[in-house]
């Protein structure tokens, strides 16, 4: 063998070590070229991406970039209801704007407008280094004004709609602007365009509204300031309580004018000196609303609560110009807010109604009031939607008895006990408005009875968690766990209440309230809402509770509500009222409230203060304004759209029970121990009801007129007292809807209740809060 062919030790790792740099080198070099390709591929994908989106922007005409963004809302019928920026407007021609608005525009918006054709990437750049690193310079995100003012003549500022697509759309249709206007006129179109608060479009509307002048006629704080309030006009409110946030926008505006060499320091710090609110025209100079046929104050809780829906869907309703159609029947609307302003007898004019009405098919909400005689106020306390306020006993069919028949298929005629009842773990004891037991009773009396002590031995037998679950299904949560004092008090509002008895209605499907129908943007896409309903409980507890609930009307003897009885009208419903907690030195009623349905409408009401500690308790007369608000409304809508009565489900049957009509659900062990009774639904009526000639109508009146200043102390006395020649037994039986405030004041003295949601919530003790026989 030949040792010279063979190439020594020393070689070959030296031949190694050559061969390795270039392979190391070269698979970087790989690296890179896939990364270039790569980065070049994404490049040439995204330019036609975007070039394919930009061939479906919509079109953009002078008049829409001059024109004005209002959002229109419409009813049920198409009909106008309410129009943004209903304001007169007044357009500012280019030799009308003062240089220095120009300039504050420029310099807080878009400082390289004037070097740009549309969209800027130095300023995109600028923006994400911004945004990474957690400091501005003075621009407002990456857009351009010819996009804002793109943005705001077509599309669409939903959060949702803030895709590739639109934003590709809007940059090509910035850069088509700029080769078709001036930037004299493109600014021109912005100033004229942008929402500035109140309802205000347009600065020189602006300027009127906020100063009563033009725009030629400010200084420069105040222009500073218009220029500034665009990016967020409520914040930045000159009008507002807090003026903190409108002067630091405006300095920030005049610093950015002094960066971009617009002004001089010293102006700008003479500028800063000057109060915010120097020179604000509390009439608003030549501003007039031009109206839409509908009263701001008649259809302001619906339209404050579609703006907020609007809002919490990504919309802008102030900049968006969206036409929104809603559930609104605007005639009922018209109604309920004459009959609660014009009307029905309130205690005085302070004293306030909250009112809910929706359509137990489908969830939309048909009519509300936020509150009465709100004067001026636009956009305020919605007593609709608010959930400060104990429902009283509006919550027996919610939290005691539906939960009963759903979990325990109790029958009507279960045997419920109304015996002393001590909150366990205390010594509370929980009594009712006659201060006395009623010892074994059913539960369908115990319901319209409203008897309290009956109404939480159910809910212990229920369960707190069944019954929690029971009320999650119809929409009703908190955030503090449920606790036996839930059983004849929850915190909910008339919208809650509405939706929740709507599943009653309509055998036992809750639908989620929604306000919108469809919405419609700027370029023309249409948004459609449908119902969202889910079963809340089986047709047979719905049925069973709405049969039970037609005796609060119909009851002579012992329903809470016969003031809003309706002949012909097929309703069920539970009033519900609460007390001053003890040594409080206040008497009367704090709440009071009336639920109550067809198959096509539930309603429910709430009266009081919205301040009760500093007003007087509601007398007697003063807590049937709910019940008689309620008649008057359900009046009309049952007029509009009569309801047929229900039907009973093949899983209920009827039995005879000591002689009267009750329901049971089908082979339940309840079933099998009666014979099924095919006689009326109503059969289980007091037969006062079927009186007849003048004999019942002057009955029915008395009753009625007993009815109607029912449910208090001072009434239960007067009613005693007019009745000595009655029996004990019966008495204790016709005096019951009268008697009501008795008890939650005899509970209350025992309880020492409070009023407010978080005292309550886990309080057992504060059962006494409320009317049990409400």
């Amino acid at each position: 063998m030949n040792t010279n062919d063979q190439p020594s030790r020393s070689a070959r790792h030296q031949a190694d070590y050559d061969e390795q740099p270039p392979e190391r080198g070269g698979l970087a070099k790989r690296i890179l070229l896939w990364i270039l390709g790569i980065i070049v591929l994404l490049f040439v994908a995204g330019t036609a991406l975007f070039f394919y989106y930009a061939s479906s922007a919509p079109r953009i005409s002078r008049n829409e970039l001059a024109g004005q963004n209002t959002t229109t809302i419409y009813d049920d019928q198409n009909r106008v209801i309410s129009r943004l920026g209903a304001q007169k407007r007044e357009y500012a021609k280019n030799n009308q704007v003062p240089t220095n608005l120009k300039h504050a525009v420029v310099a807080i918006e878009d400082r390289r407008f004037y070097k740009h054709h549309g969209v800027d990437p130095i300023r995109i750049m600028g923006a994400a280094t911004a945004n990474i690193f957690g400091h501005s310079t003075g621009m407002q995100g990456g857009s351009t004004l010819t996009q804002q003012l793109v943005k705001l003549s077509v599309f669409s500022t939903a959060a949702s709609d803030r895709t590739f697509k639109r934003k590709a759309q809007e940059a090509w249709l910035a850069i088509n602007v700029e080769r078709h206007f001036s930037k004299s006129q493109i600014l021109n179109f912005y100033i004229n365009k942008v929402y500035m608060g109140n309802g205000v479009y347009g600065m020189q509307t602006a300027a009127q509204y906020y100063y009563g002048k033009n725009l030629n006629q400010l200084d420069l704080s105040q222009e500073a300031l218009l220029a500034g309030m665009p990016q967020s006009p409520s914040y930045y409110n000159p009008l507002a309580d807090n003026t903190k946030y409108a002067t630091q926008r405006r300095n920030e505006v005049l610093n950015a004018m002094v960066r971009s060499k617009y002004i001089t320091q010293a102006q700008a710090n003479q500028a800063a000196s000057e109060n915010i609110t120097d020179g604000l025209d509390p009439n608003h100079g030549n501003t007039s609303n031009n109206g839409t046929g509908v009263k701001e104050a008649v259809v302001d809780a619906y339209v404050k609560q579609v703006l907020s829906d609007l809002e919490a869907r990504g919309y802008n309703p102030y900049n968006d110009g969206l036409k929104v159609h809603t559930n609104l029947d605007l005639d009922a609307q018209r109604h309920l807010y004459d009959e609660a302003n014009n009307s029905v007898p309130f205690q005085s004019n302070q004293m306030q109604a909250g009112v809910a009405v929706t359509d137990p098919h489908n969830g939309q909400i048909v009519a509300m009031l936020g509150g009465r005689h709100t004067g001026h106020v636009i956009y305020g306390l919605n007593r609709a939607v608010q959930t400060n306020r104990s429902s009283g006993s509006t919550a027996k069919p919610l939290m005691d008895y539906g939960p009963a028949i759903e979990y325990l298929q109790w029958p009507t005629f279960k045997q419920v006990q109304d015996t002393k009842f001590v909150y366990p773990g205390t010594n509370k004891v929980l009594k009712d408005f006659d201060n006395k037991y009623k010892g074994a009773m059913t539960m369908r009396e115990a319901l319209v009875q409203s008897r309290n002590v009956p109404a939480i031995r159910t809910l212990q037998q229920v369960g707190i968690k069944r019954a929690t679950d029971f009320v999650n299904g119809l929409g009703i949560s908190q955030k503090d766990p449920y606790t036996l004092q839930s059983g004849i008090a929850l915190y909910i509002s008339p919208l809650q209440v509405a939706s929740a008895y709507a599943a009653f209605a309509n055998g036992g499907t809750y639908y989620k309230p929604y306000y919108i129908n469809s919405i419609t943007t700027q370029d023309g896409e249409v948004k459609q809402f449908n119902p969202h309903g889910k079963r809340a409980m089986n047709k047979a507890t719905a049925y069973m509770i709405t049969d039970m609930l037609k005796g609060v009307f119909k009851n002579s003897q012992e329903g809470s509500a016969t003031a809003a009885q309706l002949d012909g009208v097929h309703q069920a419903g539970k009033t519900g009222t609460t007390n001053y907690p003890s040594g409080s030195g206040h008497s009367g009623a704090m709440d009071s409230w009336m639920a109550g349905y067809t198959k096509n409408y539930s309603i429910a009401v709430w009266t009081g203060y919205d301040h009760p500690m500093q007003n007087k308790g509601l007398t007697d007369q003063y807590t049937q304004s709910a019940i008689l608000l309620y008649k008057d409304l359900m009046n009309y809508l049952d007029s509009q759209n009569h309801a047929s009565n229900w039907s009973m489900p093949d899983s209920v049957e009827a039995v005879k029970v000591n002689g009267k009509r009750q329901l049971v659900i089908k082979d339940s062990k309840w079933a099998l121990e009666y014979t099924a009774d095919d006689s009326n639904d109503d059969d289980d009526l007091d037969s006062s009801s079927l009186f007849s000639s003048s004999t019942s109508s002057s009955k029915k009146e008395s009753r009625s007129s007993e009815s109607s200043t029912n449910e208090s102390s001072s009434t239960t006395t007067s009613r005693r007292s007019n009745n000595n020649s009655s029996t004990t037994t019966n008495n204790a039986s016709s005096t019951a809807p009268a008697a009501s405030s008795s008890a939650a004041n005899a509970s209350t003295n025992n309880q020492n209740s409070t009023t407010t949601k978080n005292s309550n919530a886990g309080n057992a003790g504060n059962t006494g809060n409320n009317n049990p026989q409400q």
